[in-house]
């Protein structure tokens, strides 16, 4: 209740009898308050409302539940910020069972797997001034801690302190609200592995850079940092390798630090830090500090809730389940985080940025942390359908990456990191292009698609293609030519080549460039095994490997096993069909995957996380929790089963979705995990980005609103929406039956209404003519 209702309030009860009383009627002053306190309480929550940082958080090495931490971030933004209870360095930086706070952290860690880089912490603390990152750690609980995507609040109870943050694209506010003492202080940590703290107690100021990194970063890499306070430093000690001393100002070192300190500070005080940081130099982070400079951290606080409610409210969802508007919401703030952008503003307000290629700073867009092995599949179809000019600014981004290093990236972390298989960039580019995107040269992306699909990175074997050779040979690639996960790199290398001759056939280019990587795209053919209806590793010679177990988690594989890869043919489901002997066979293999028991494969090599969460699951050989077989639910509507595509993926999402600490059921990855949560959400999924159409599943509410960047609108509704009601009964395309089992992107574009009729019951006739089916490579008459 606000303070204006409870002057309204004591005025009608008689406590302040109030010269208008006389002249206004009871009932009148009663029914205006009554209509001011409706509005009060009626008010909605906004998106960001329903987003909790801390889902996925409850994890561990052994088994995930996401592998998140709490990103208190803008969308897309260069730097996130978040709590650290880990130690320095431990990818798990933040877990849900942690009882103690270490330090405040910037932070650029795409996940736990590849760690951070140039990341550095703050720590309020009082008492004796010390540095150790247990000695100055506090505890804390979750019953005073506030996790906002724009906001994050805690109380360290150790230290009588409470710790306010709100950041900006690449700059932060800190409010530290201290007890009554003359021992106050901010430890300012720079991490080991290289790093500069230089005191200027004179300007209030700390400035330092951290050069920790976990790779892929040029040998001049920094990460440049300014801290502002507003109150002043009474005292200040240097800290070298853990030794702190009161003398000198400057620290180079394996591990520097700092510590400044405040006296007389009465019980509720506030110190406010301001910081920014760069990778460019000192200057550009002082530049990067306009961000937040004068302001307050509610002001940056409230631009940063304007701007995630514009990102998030580009879906607006109507439903009476809250856990369910917690779990959208959050999925889509997780989609909306990675890649991050690497630009900087320079002082005439040109976009720059420092390569993690070549080390140089040069103009234009820069975009990372992500892996295209992960992204490619839904995460980035998203933003092609929500944020297309993101999209539009991160293909200029692979443009610059391209020009600066020779290759596209298949996982940066800043640069070129050595993680994951495939060539996806091809998708990635393919679709972009595809779906209309805009503003940089495409044919520059085109010359980068093809050098990557016929080269490798002289020192990653995970950018280009490893093994292209063989792979453009034999048309895949052999077990024994000492290169692993060689079922895994064929079957993805097919689907990366019809990517390549999709683009090539967009740009308009002649069939000598495109006529190979069509004919490439069919090679996921030469590792299916009709015996066993599964793709099985193939010898130099074209025999198939012994001793085949489709349940083994083998070296052919990539974290995974036949069961999950047989099914990776995103772009020719039906060739697919055709060679397990037609739609009855292929619906029987899919339904097979859910059948075998989850157990099976488990003593197969070393436990894995990934194994261990897909047994706990107990969705038989499903595993949700990894990448390559997440599209498989939906391969039923190529196969005239669509109502148990339905099935699954509701199934999928009331189970392994849910607004907790433990919310996902493995690694969340840049997003893509969250990704395929809205889509599927929404009612339809991108099985073969690149294709230019969503197949359909099963929507999860009752009515959804998309508001899309050209101004037109998708409107989603659901009668008969439950639980239970999980089957597409009927759908009307703005206002006609609509029998087919997916939706062309330029439907949605051109704005579409989309009326599901959900039943409990499957119907059996709708979606089952051939004229229903998604595309697939096989029937495109362009290639007959």
């Amino acid at each position: 209740m606000s303070e204006r209702d409870l002057v309204m309030l004591k005025c009608i009860t008689g406590i302040n009898k109030l010269k208008f009383m006389k002249q206004v009627p009871l009932f009148l002053l009663m029914l205006l308050w009554m209509t001011g306190l409706q509005k009060t309480l009626a008010q909605s929550p906004e998106p960001v409302d329903y987003v909790n940082p801390l889902i996925g958080t409850l994890s561990k090495y052994e088994l995930s539940t996401g592998n998140t931490y709490p990103a208190i971030a803008r969308p897309w933004g260069m730097n996130f910020w978040t709590p650290q209870t880990g130690n320095m360095g431990d990818g798990w930086i933040y877990t849900y069972t942690a009882d103690k706070i270490k330090g405040f952290k910037q932070t650029h860690q795409p996940s736990p797997w590849n760690n951070d880089y140039g990341q550095f912490s703050l720590m309020p603390i009082t008492g004796q001034p010390v540095f150790d990152q247990d000695a100055r750690a506090s505890w804390f609980s979750h019953k005073v801690e506030t996790a906002k995507p724009y906001y994050y609040s805690v109380f360290l109870a150790d230290h009588d302190i409470t710790t306010e943050l709100s950041p900006s694209h690449r700059a932060v506010v800190f409010k530290f609200t201290f007890p009554q003492t003359d021992s106050a202080y901010v430890i300012i940590d720079a991490l080991d592995k290289g790093s500069f703290v230089k005191l200027i107690p004179e300007e209030n100021k700390v400035i330092g850079y951290s050069t920790k990194n976990s790779g892929g970063v040029p040998e001049n890499f920094k990460n440049y940092f300014i801290i502002e306070f507003d109150q002043p430093i009474a005292s200040h000690f240097a800290v070298k390798d853990g030794e702190i001393t009161a003398d000198g100002l400057e620290v180079m070192a394996n591990h520097a630090g700092a510590i400044v300190g405040f006296k007389g500070l009465k019980r509720g005080q506030q110190v406010t830090a301001r910081v920014a940081s760069s990778f460019i130099s000192f200057e550009q982070a002082s530049l990067n500090l306009n961000e937040v400079r004068n302001k307050s951290l509610e002001q940056v606080a409230s631009e940063g809730r304007s701007e995630w409610n514009d990102v998030l409210g580009r879906i607006r969802v109507e439903d009476n389940d809250i856990d369910r508007l917690r779990t959208f919401y959050s999925c889509l703030y997780r989609s909306t985080l990675f890649p991050r952008d690497l630009s900087e503003i320079d002082a005439a307000g040109n976009r720059m940025h420092y390569s993690p290629y070549n080390g140089q700073v040069l103009p234009g867009e820069m975009f990372t942390d992500t892996g295209f092995w992960d992204t490619f599949r839904s995460l980035f179809p998203l933003l092609n359908l929500l944020y297309p000019s993101m999209n539009d600014r991160m293909q200029e981004g692979l443009v610059n990456a391209y020009k600066e290093s020779g290759f596209l990236p298949e996982w940066a972390s800043p640069g070129h990191r050595a993680s994951m298989i495939g060539n996806n960039s091809a998708s990635v580019v393919a679709d972009a292009f595809l779906t209309g995107r805009q503003g940089y040269d495409p044919l520059v992306l085109w010359e980068a698609v093809q050098h990557g699909a016929n080269h490798v990175h002289p020192k990653n074997t995970s950018t280009g293609r490893y093994g292209h050779e063989l792979y453009n040979e034999l048309g895949y690639i052999p077990v024994g030519a000492d290169i692993s996960q060689n079922v895994a790199r064929t079957l993805e290398y097919a689907y990366n080549d019809w990517c390549i001759y999709q683009f090539g056939k967009a740009l308009g280019r002649p069939d000598a460039e495109t006529v190979i990587y069509a004919k490439r795209a069919l090679n996921y053919k030469n590792l299916y095994d009709p015996s066993t209806k599964l793709m099985r590793g193939r010898n130099k010679d074209g025999s198939f490997i012994a001793n085949f177990d489709p349940s083994a988690w083998s070296r052919e594989y990539t974290e995974g096993n036949a069961w999950h890869w047989s099914f990776c043919v995103f772009h020719d489901p039906q060739g697919l069909i055709d060679l397990m002997g037609g739609n009855k066979a292929f619906t029987a293999m899919l339904d097979t995957v859910f059948l075998v028991p989850s157990r099976e494969g488990m003593k197969s090599r070393r436990m894995i996380h990934e194994m261990r969460e897909m047994q706990v699951m107990n969705m038989g050989q499903y595993a949700h929790g990894n990448q390559p077989i997440q599209h498989m639910p939906y391969l039923y509507n190529y196969s005239g089963a669509p109502w148990k595509a339905q099935y699954w993926v509701r199934n999928i999402m009331d189970k392994l979705y849910l607004p907790t600490p433990d919310g996902y059921c493995g690694d969340e990855d840049n997003g893509q995990t969250s990704a395929w949560y809205v889509f599927s959400a929404l009612g339809f999924y991108p099985v073969a980005p690149g294709s230019g159409e969503y197949v359909i599943g099963s929507p999860q509410f009752a009515k959804v609103s998309l508001q899309l960047e050209n101004g037109n609108t998708i409107a989603i509704s659901a009668e008969n929406q439950a639980k239970d009601h999980i089957y597409v009964d009927r759908l009307l395309l703005n206002g006609k039956d609509y029998s087919r089992n997916f939706l062309r992107i330029e439907d949605l574009n051109n704005g579409a209404e989309l009326d599901f009729n959900m039943s409990v019951k499957p119907n059996f006739s709708r979606g089952t003519a051939q004229s229903d089916v998604p595309y697939s490579f096989s029937n495109d008459s362009n290639i007959n």
